[in-house]
């Protein structure tokens, strides 16, 4: 199957450019884990190889109910590159992305490595350094949204960007659980939720990833960012848009949408 991956995986990039291609289906069962990481490791290779550096981690499927939609039990992870970081308050040019859509998170800066395959809330609490409100700007390379979990996986966690606000708080004090959190758009309302939207607490997806990777032989770093995923519904992004999250003892974070050259 090597050799399909690898068709697979440069397919994946091309869609960057050339636009969005069908699902990987032919190639990758729908819940294929193992064969859908391949393919994304393939791409974070050929990535790092051509210069990008790796930031942090993202984690997705959060939700019960997308993962009951996508047939799966638990979340998946994608790669967090240093270009993929948009300033607070900065610009994404609509160039540079297919068919992209927000998310509010929380988002954890480690303060020392995390390499324990046994990671609780409270080893990932202890280990952080701060946590700031966060915007995830989701993407997908798969024609229409029309994704598999192997699909999603595969395409390094339909990640595209982010944005981490300028507020960094320590952990101590923090409800993550009961945080409300507010997204808007242009001002209005766009999407509502909670701490305890993103797998019951985002700390348990946070934990979630760090025994995944540290399993894996690949650990999570002092100074990575981790994406704990999503506190509410995301929203399709319009050229013109302004984008603001406000997450509770967290603070803003926010990007404008706009046409302009990448």
């Amino acid at each position: 199957m090597t050799g399909q991956y690898e068709v697979a995986a440069a397919d994946l990039r091309r869609a960057y450019s050339d636009g969005a291609i069908p699902s990987l289906q032919h190639v990758l069962e729908p819940t294929d884990a193992a064969g859908a990481y391949a393919v994304q490791a393939i791409n974070t290779r050929f990535w790092q190889n051509s210069g990008r550096r790796i930031v942090g981690r993202k984690v997705g499927l959060t939700a019960k109910a997308v993962q009951a939609q996508l047939g799966v039990g638990q979340p998946d992870f994608g790669v967090l590159f240093d270009d993929m970081r948009i300033a607070d308050g900065g610009i994404l040019s609509a160039s540079r992305t297919l068919q992209p859509k927000a998310e509010a998170e929380i988002a954890i800066v480690l303060g020392r490595d995390l390499n324990d395959p046994d990671a609780t809330p409270e080893t990932v609490a202890a280990a952080a350094d701060h946590a700031v409100s966060a915007i995830e700007i989701v993407d997908s390379r798969i024609a229409d949204w029309k994704i598999t979990f192997a699909d999603t996986v595969a395409d390094n966690g339909s990640s595209a960007f982010f944005v981490l606000g300028e507020e960094r708080h320590k952990l101590d004090g923090l409800d993550f659980y009961a945080c409300g959190m507010v997204l808007e758009l242009n001002g209005a309302i766009a999407s509502l939720g909670a701490g305890a939207a993103c797998l019951g607490h985002p700390l348990n997806a946070a934990a979630w990833l760090a025994r995944t990777l540290a399993a894996a032989g690949a650990p999570l770093r002092a100074g990575e960012v981790v994406l704990t995923g999503a506190l509410g519904p995301m929203v399709a992004l319009t050229p013109g848009d302004h984008v603001e999250a406000r997450i509770g003892g967290l603070g803003r974070a926010s990007f404008s949408y706009e046409c302009t050259a990448a």
